[in-house]
């Protein structure tokens, strides 16, 4: 295979040093350093190779004729390479001073007998005085010549050994931990082993196509890697026949190294490849099992690289060689990231120790992790306090606190008999209201009274339409307000102070105005200007009192074109409502500012059935897409409150939230709907897995609560050690029909099963008594003593002290009464021989 036009290669002692050279066979040296302020203007010559660090030239050397492979001396001084050429010799050449070569070895120079390419050229890592020539094939001369440099004078042609007789050698390699021992390529078809203590002879041999780049495995004394084409190949010299593992790259692979400093990691160039190409060898099972290769593409700074080379000590750093020059990079260590079901992430760091982050630690703080929080709220009950209202509280958001309040507010009304709600405690306006569900519009279920109220402080004779109606009235009550019949008007008095002591003065200025009060709506905005010392109320205060119920006068037109400038959306309302034409209020109804509640109130008060209708019909399909809470007070606990639920839980992954509400608010039927029991299977997995045991039971009794109808199946049963079977009657179908009520229950004359009522093996002994184990346990449902055949009973099959317990260590048991009162007096095993300290093992908490 040809040389790439460029190469580099580490030094194998000097950490910051390496070699590069070119097809014009110029050999440079390179140290590396800091790059530093200022090193672009420095005189000397040097590569840019990292962000941060720089290659100063140290020394270059020409070489005269052609070569086509070199290796450095395996020495620390000097720094010798030996270069192999296409006329066949070994020329010896330094790239440090003179004075450094101890041994007198620069400008030696070794020859073959004839002429011919030299592909390979390779110091022994051991006995550094050894180095090998791999040549290309002569019908009458060895390829694999062996030469000490140190005991032959200059100009000898003599090798000390040999071996490949009429063969072309295309790669080599060195046994680290057999210094005498060569594998080598040969005649594009054999890989050999040969053995220079025994006069060169070959120890191993395999037939393959794949004798490029062959290299030893530093890791693994025997262990090769070679390559042809497209497919690398990794064998073991103890099973010579055939590959321990073949890998099959998408493109022809120019080059192939072993990694020194990570086991089985191997890198490879791939033929107009951008990228490096990694494979990681894993070894999961025993010598039978095949390997599996994990394959990744790491992209270094410098485009298209040619070559590369491992650094022998560095952790994962090798350097990359293109026409764009060299480049310094680390692998970055893929990472094994763990995280528990106790949000704890873990990974490994540097193959010596692991880290972890907690999830008590600042991170998840700053990432706001919703599963951290879901078992916060879970730790506290959340959700299954029997007030509502004090769920809203431990789930410190404000959204849901406004949702649960809700619920405790509309099941209060519910309960109360306001309204009226058999199957749903939840009812939201719409169901109130008769509009769920239905396709007509509201005209023919809504039927309200329009009352005609002028304006009560301002002296004007407009007046302004009113609807109101018993349904209308109710849903004021779940908007949290109530409807005035002797005023016409839902937002009194009591409740504008309200607001207006809590400081939200421009809700309260509106509320007023909604309530054709405006003189009180300007007294309240002067009065929070002068405490929250700021203009606007007063600026809008003074626009106020302008308000004229001409509809075409200058004011009307300046307030249209100039609330949009407010940055509060209640004064924009304000002002929306004050300049409505035709009982068109939009403006305020679609100020998503507001609260939904607020605008679904206005909505009620103001707009006729049929507005009324639709209004709420797009408000409740906005809110379902916008995954918007706030919208129960539309949908109620429905089938729509189940996909507002679903919408608010792509958006927040909160599933615990949704189960929750769903299992307090919905009617049972809606709880089998699949979504919800995907919610409710979700969210008992996770307390599984947080071993949150308490609050799984306590959510399993609010879960039962809910569907009281529907009774548990038993779970947990006493079965037979020869068929498997249970052995309890009741399981195995004896009814009221096959065993009379009095005998099981009511009787002195108790059933009694001594044997498996499948098979009729007997059962076992009690360890106190003797006696065989079964009498009856379990509930018998029958009908009740005195009643009808349609009235049911549960009782009781066997007491407590009946039961059977036994030791999960030893096996040994009998009677709970026995076994618990033997227990009283002894800490061992009441079985002979039996040493266990049954009760021991058994410890509870307090």
């Amino acid at each position: 295979m040809n040389r790439p036009k460029w190469d580099v290669l580490w030094s194998p002692f000097h950490s910051d040093r390496f070699i590069t050279w070119d097809s014009d066979t110029v050999l440079s040296l390179y140290e590396i350093g800091a790059l530093e302020d200022g090193a672009r203007d420095s005189d000397q010559i040097y590569l840019q190779i990292s962000e941060h660090s720089i290659a100063e030239l140290i020394s270059s050397v020409t070489i005269n004729s052609y070569a086509k492979c070199v290796d450095i001396y395996p020495q620390r001084e000097p720094d010798i390479v030996a270069s192999g050429h296409a006329n066949g010799k070994i020329v010896l050449s330094t790239l440090s001073p003179p004075e450094f070569d101890y041994h007198g070895l620069v400008g030696r120079e070794f020859f073959p007998k004839y002429m011919r390419s030299c592909n390979v050229v390779a110091w022994n890592p051991v006995d550094t005085h050894l180095i090998i020539s791999g040549l290309d094939k002569h019908s009458k001369e060895h390829s694999v010549l062996l030469w000490d440099v140190h005991h032959y004078p200059k100009g000898s042609e003599r090798p000390i050994a040999e071996a490949g007789l009429s063969e072309t050698i295309h790669s080599a390699a060195w046994f680290k931990h057999d210094p005498r021992c060569l594998a080598f390529g040969a005649n594009n078809k054999h890989l050999k082993v040969v053995d220079f203590r025994d006069s060169a002879k070959v120890v191993n041999v395999t037939a393959t196509k794949a004798v490029y780049n062959l290299s030893v495995n530093p890791h693994n004394n025997y262990q090769l890697l070679s390559h042809v084409d497209n497919l690398i190949t990794i064998w073991d010299t103890r099973c010579f026949e055939k590959p321990v593992v073949t890998i099959v790259a998408q493109r022809q692979v120019t080059k192939v190294l072993w990694c020194p400093t990570r086991r089985n990691l191997i890198g490879t160039l791939h033929k107009d490849s951008g990228g490096l190409h990694l494979f990681d060898i894993q070894y999961c099972g025993g010598e039978d099992t095949e390997p599996g290769v994990l394959e990744r593409v790491v992209l270094p700074p410098s485009h298209n690289p040619v070559s590369f080379s491992w650094h022998p000590t560095d952790e994962n750093r090798l350097l990359t060689i293109s026409s764009q020059g060299v480049t310094d990079y680390t692998v970055c260590e893929r990472i094994t990231l763990n995280w528990s079901a106790r949000s704890c992430l873990m990974w490994n760091y540097a193959f010596k120790s692991f880290k972890y982050v907690h999830n008590e630690d600042n991170v998840y703080k700053a990432l706001d992790d919703i599963s951290v929080l879901t078992k916060k709220r879970a730790m506290f009950e959340y959700g299954l306090l029997a007030d509502l209202a004090q769920n809203g509280d431990v789930a410190e958001d404000e959204t849901l606190k406004n949702l649960w309040q809700w619920l405790y507010l509309s099941r209060s009304l519910v309960e109360a008999g306001t309204i009226q709600s058999p199957d749903n405690k939840h009812p939201g306006v719409r169901t109130v209201l008769k509009l769920d569900g239905q396709q007509n519009t509201g005209n023919g279920f809504l039927k309200s009274e329009v009352i005609h109220r002028p304006w009560a402080d301002i002296g004007s004779s407009h007046m302004t339409k009113i609807y109101r109606s018993p349904e209308r009235e109710r849903c004021l009550l779940l908007c949290g307000l109530r409807f005035d019949r002797e005023t016409n008007t839902a937002y009194d008095n009591a409740y504008v102070e309200k607001l207006e002591k809590e400081g939200a003065y421009a809700k309260a200025a509106a509320f007023s105005v909604f309530n054709l009060c405006l003189r009180q709506a300007i007294d309240i905005l002067n009065r929070g200007a002068s405490k929250k010392q700021t203009a606007t109320l007063n600026m809008v205060a003074m626009a106020l009192s302008g308000f004229s119920e001409e509809r075409s006068t200058l004011w009307r037109e300046s307030c249209q074109k100039s609330k949009s400038q407010l940055s509060d959306p209640y004064l924009r309302a304000t002002f929306g409502f004050l300049t409505a034409d035709n009982d068109t209020y939009d403006s305020v109804l679609n100020e998503n500012g507001m609260a939904v509640e607020d605008r679904v109130a206005f909505a009620l008060m103001y707009l006729s059935d049929s507005k009324l209708y639709d209004y709420l019909k797009r408000l409740t399909q906005k809110l379902i897409e916008e995954g918007d809470l706030a919208g129960f007070l539309v949908t109620g606990a429905s089938v729509e409150g189940i996909q507002l639920l679903s919408k608010y839980l792509e958006i927040t992954s909160d599933v615990q939230s949704c189960t929750l509400i769903a299992i307090r608010a919905f009617a049972p039927r809606l709880i089998q709907d699949n979504q919800v029991q995907v919610w409710i299977t979700n969210y008992k997995h996770l307390l599984n897995a947080w071993k949150l045991w308490s609050q799984r039971a306590k959510f399993d009794i609010a879960m039962r609560a809910s569907t009281p109808q529907e009774r548990p199946p038993q779970q947990i049963y006493v079965s037979c050690n020869f068929c498997g079977k249970s052995i309890s009657a009741f399981m195995q179908g004896l009814s009221r029909a096959r065993v009379p009520f009095g005998r099981l229950g009511s009787t002195p004359n108790k059933l009694k099963m001594t044997a498996c009522p499948n098979c009729r093996k007997p059962l076992p002994r009690c360890a106190i008594c003797l006696m065989h184990m079964g009498t009856v346990s379990g509930l018998q449902t029958a009908s009740s003593p005195g009643g009808s055949r349609s009235e049911e009973c549960e009782t009781k099959l066997t007491e407590f002290n009946s039961w059977f317990t036994w030791c999960l260590t030893c096996k040994h048991g009998g009677h709970s009464e026995h076994i618990a009162h033997w227990f009283r007096q002894h800490t061992e095993c009441p079985v002979t021989s039996c040493n266990c300290r049954c009760s021991s093992l058994d410890t509870s908490v307090t």
